[in-house]
């Protein structure tokens, strides 16, 4: 849709000075503007210095700004919160905006007037809760708190689920995912019946009788079948194991097929490989994991290749060499761009780099995966300082440009911000949502893709870019 007319203007400006308390007229006065028209900021400001009282000025337009994710929001919704304190929707969407601009503590501290404004509201609560998952020591206890105060409600399946989601140890997460199927019923709450994908995951690896009883009871659907499958497979495959056929239960794990999403993470190779290895195989063991291990690496594949190494006579830097030559094979060169920086009036491009581990990643500041994962990369590459080591973001939203300096200026973060486009980063990267990550080698060859890292594996970033640094 084009510009809107001169009519068209002239026509939602009356309908909406005809009463200033419509909410629908200031929404399409607003749209037929257009938010990066200077004079639709000029002309509230008028109306709010004329009308000083009326909080339908900075609401309506500080919404919009806020829908849009630009931080032109920030003035108007303060000043709707001065006229109206006990509005927790103003509040959660400053929330939101102190978010961009990286003022955790703001955030949270918004969030907190939110709930109280709204003190029966569970998604207020919700958000404040959420907001103290990384920080508080009494976090699980306030999760448990939470569902009990909101016992039907499906933010209370949400925590839950978050907070088995969140746990390293199987045990816990099994226990924490029963709690979710007990107090919330999948058949009635979503995020209930999604947690169930990550209780049968976890049963696989530790029972997978349960896990198919499980399975059956969910449903039909596709990924409940091929987990019916798989489970059925491993009950299989132990008992072969149990029996010592191991090359019959080798190759029965050998025609496994994974859910296109899953929690299962290394167990079915490394499965594999130890059938494999009791067969006899152990080169086969060997070369199946340091395939996945080159894509992949991550601590528990490192210590059953080691092993299986060992057991050929091949020491560390032989067994290195050799996943170095997997993924020699599988490298591809990254586009070398040449784009803007937000700290100077410079560029900068690849080229710069060669000689340098990038970790590079396409983000922009209203993507809140993208934030909740900056403090994971941060902290790994705090473990990396002195070294060839360089992090990298690329905004791919300009319009967003004005959040980018304060936000790196409030958390602390240390990548160097670049100013891209979304259309640049799905042309040459092949980027087709944030947060994507890549990492590059001092060649400029990507060698890790589509990769996530959260509080349970800053292992597997740190074994990336040793790998790279050691072969460099």
């Amino acid at each position: 849709m084009g510009p809107a007319s001169e009519s068209e203007i002239k026509a939602a400006r009356s309908t909406l000075e005809s009463n200033f308390n419509d909410a629908k007229a200031h929404r399409n006065y607003i749209y037929v503007m257009g938010l990066n028209n200077p004079l639709l900021i000029a002309q509230y400001r008028i109306w709010m210095k004329k009308y000083p009282q009326n909080v339908n000025f900075p609401l309506a337009i500080g919404t919009f700004y806020h829908n849009a994710e630009m931080p032109q929001a920030k003035e108007f919704l303060l000043k709707a919160a001065e006229l109206e304190p006990q509005n927790a929707d103003i509040w959660s969407m400053l929330a939101n905006d102190a978010g961009r601009w990286g003022q955790d503590d703001l955030s949270t501290a918004y969030l907190r007037k939110a709930m109280l404004a709204d003190t029966a509201n569970a998604t207020y609560a919700a958000s404040y809760l959420f907001a103290l998952k990384n920080g508080d020591p009494d976090y699980r206890q306030k999760v448990f708190d939470f569902v009990k105060r909101f016992p039907a409600s499906e933010q209370g399946a949400q925590a839950l689920y978050w907070l088995a989601d969140r746990d390293t140890s199987l045990n816990d997460r099994i226990q924490d995912y029963e709690q979710l199927r007990q107090t919330y019923p999948p058949q009635k709450f979503r995020w209930s019946s999604s947690g169930m994908i990550g209780l049968a995951d976890a049963y696989l690896q530790t029972n997978p009788e349960k896990a198919l009883t499980l399975s059956n009871e969910m449903g039909e659907e596709k990924e409940w079948q091929i987990r019916k499958q798989l489970a059925e497979s491993l009950i299989q495959i132990n008992q072969l194991e149990q029996s010592q056929s191991y090359k019959e239960a080798a190759s029965k794990a050998d025609q496994i097929k994974l859910p296109s999403f899953n929690y299962l993470n290394d167990f079915v190779a490394l499965k594999k490989a130890d059938l494999l290895a009791k067969a006899g195989d152990v080169k086969a063991a060997y070369d199946s994991l340091a395939t996945k291990y080159a894509k992949l690496p991550t601590y528990p594949l490192y210590t059953a290749l080691t092993g299986y190494a060992q057991s050929l006579g091949k020491n560390k830097k032989q067994m290195l060499k050799d996943v170095e030559t997997i993924r020699h094979h599988t490298a591809v060169s990254a586009y070398p761009f040449e784009l803007d920086l937000y700290t100077s009036k410079g560029k900068l491009n690849l080229h710069d780099l060669k000689g340098k581990v990038v970790l590079l990643t396409f983000w922009f500041p209203g993507c809140s995966p993208c934030r909740a994962e900056f403090p994971h990369f941060q902290s790994v590459i705090n473990k990396f300082k002195g070294k060839d080591v360089v992090y990298v973001g690329i905004n791919v939203d300009p319009e967003q440009d004005p959040y980018v300096l304060p936000l790196l200026k409030n958390s602390n973060y240390s990548f160097i911000p670049l100013r891209g486009s979304s259309e640049f980063a799905r042309k040459n990267y092949g980027v087709q949502g944030e947060p994507e990550n890549f990492l590059i080698d001092q060649d400029g060859k990507i060698i890790f893709k589509d990769f996530r890292i959260d509080n349970s594996n800053h292992r597997t970033l740190e074994l990336m870019i040793s790998s790279l640094l050691q072969k460099g």
